[in-house]
């Protein structure tokens, strides 16, 4: 890794190309990072802006982060809420469902966990495990899919007659890429921890999953509340792409005085409608 005094002795391009090399320093790849970290700040920046702008106003925002397995949905959480006041934010993570709660309305538990005024919550996954993961895992009875895919457009739309606002978030990823992320965490007993019996089985279950997924979009991407895709097989970028397409929905005090590139990648993060083809198949 190279130094501030490696920087400060570094009088040319070249001879900070010459110390990398000698000290076997991918150059191009610490720029990399160095870039991505900077950029990261500025817009975490953006959206402690937002935040505040949140919390002024009494809104209520939840932004909805599904996707496979190994898409990258907790470090994107992490990195949203890193900066921002934890008394008006929160990550909500629901454990499965108690046997008290297993007897109530499926989204009953939900619904306790949505922000209140002036609030933001991240829910990494949401009510949308009933279509995908539960069924495919056989979670859920089939009668008890039908009824969470007839009634979860209803659902949102009262949330968003209440006053809330939603991002679904779907993160995108390759079976390749999925399975490289899965070895990963296998060999690193750091990463260890994160791999589940239900990760294990989804790379068998692939198609299964394809299924449901085109299934809900179909069933659940509305002019309201409609699913945004997000490309992770870069995880970096699809966390920064992500940030600037929170901070694109909302106008508030000193947009743009951090100096972050507030304008979207397309091709990294877009509507279900605009998809040309599945990036998994």
């Amino acid at each position: 890794m190279l130094t501030q005094e490696d920087l400060n002795q570094s009088l040319t391009r070249k001879e900070l190309v010459k110390i990398s090399k000698n000290r076997g320093i991918k150059l191009k790849k610490t720029l990399r990072r160095t870039q991505y970290e900077e950029e990261l700040l500025l817009l975490q920046t953006e959206l402690a802006y937002l935040q505040q702008h949140i919390e002024k106003n009494s809104l209520r925002v939840a932004i909805l982060f599904e996707g496979r397995d190994a898409a990258g949905k907790g470090g994107s959480i992490k990195r949203f809420v890193e900066h921002l006041n934890p008394h008006t934010s929160g990550v909500v993570a629901l454990t499965k469902p108690t046997d008290i709660e297993r007897g109530q309305w499926y989204f009953q538990r939900y619904i306790e966990a949505l922000p209140n005024r002036g609030e933001i919550n991240f829910f990494d996954r949401s009510w949308y495990n009933r279509a995908v993961v539960e069924p495919v895992m056989g979670f859920c009875t089939k009668d008890q899919y039908k009824t969470f895919m007839a009634q979860v457009n209803h659902f949102e739309h009262m949330l968003l007659e209440d006053g809330i606002k939603i991002i679904k978030f779907w993160f995108d990823i390759t079976k390749d890429e999925q399975k490289k992320r899965f070895d990963d965490r296998k060999n690193n007993p750091l990463k260890e921890w994160k791999f589940s019996p239900v990760d294990m089985k989804s790379q068998e279950l692939w198609d299964e999953n394809t299924h449901f997924k085109e299934k809900m979009f179909s069933g659940s991407h509305t002019a309201y509340c409609p699913w945004i895709v997000v490309d992770t097989n870069d995880k970096h970028t699809a966390r920064l792409e992500s940030l600037r397409y929170v901070l694109s929905q909302f106008d508030y005090e000193d947009k743009g005085v951090s100096g972050a590139e507030l304008l979207i990648d397309p091709n990294v993060v877009y509507k279900y409608f605009r998809q040309p083809k599945s990036l998994e198949l």
